[in-house]
């Protein structure tokens, strides 16, 4: 047995015990509920995201869009090549400064957004409504602090 595994601060003799494992677990069911209500849209999960952010700031580039729905700039490529393909978005094809290219929703774009919110905050509100009212904010509150505390 290794020195850090009998240094154990919190041993659980259960791994599904473990914060980080309740935590993984919550955000597969959230993923899966989510990947359910979009196909009825015809959007998966980091379309959806993007759509968000799009709506919320128009005119993100790759990268920003990349970070702002936790995948890779790779994949967000993909993601943006769906979405105009499907005719939700626009991609400028050269730019006035650096090589960032600036992504907007179409009208169609918005209407599919508006189309699929309804059904992923509803499904947030079931998380929501999961938790006492009076809990609530410490929850948000610890989550964010757990997030700082890793870096993101």
């Amino acid at each position: 047995m290794s020195e850090e595994a009998t240094n154990d601060p919190t041993p659980a003799a259960d791994v599904t015990e473990r914060l980080g494992y309740r935590l993984k677990r919550a955000a597969a069911a959230l993923r899966g509920a989510m990947d359910r209500a979009l196909r009825e849209y015809g959007l998966t999960v980091p379309q959806y995201a993007c759509l968000e952010l799009l709506d919320q700031q128009s005119g993100l580039s790759n990268a920003e869009l990349a970070r702002g729905t936790f995948v890779t700039r790779q994949s967000m490529n993909v993601v943006l090549r769906g979405l105009q393909d499907a005719g939700l978005i626009i991609r400028a094809t050269t730019t006035d400064h650096g090589r960032a290219l600036p992504t907007h929703l179409t009208e169609e774009g918005h209407r599919r957004l508006a189309a699929a919110r309804s059904a992923v905050y509803a499904i947030d509100q079931q998380m929501t409504d999961a938790v006492p009212p009076k809990r609530l904010a410490t929850l948000l509150a610890d989550l964010d602090r757990m997030t700082e505390t890793l870096g993101g």
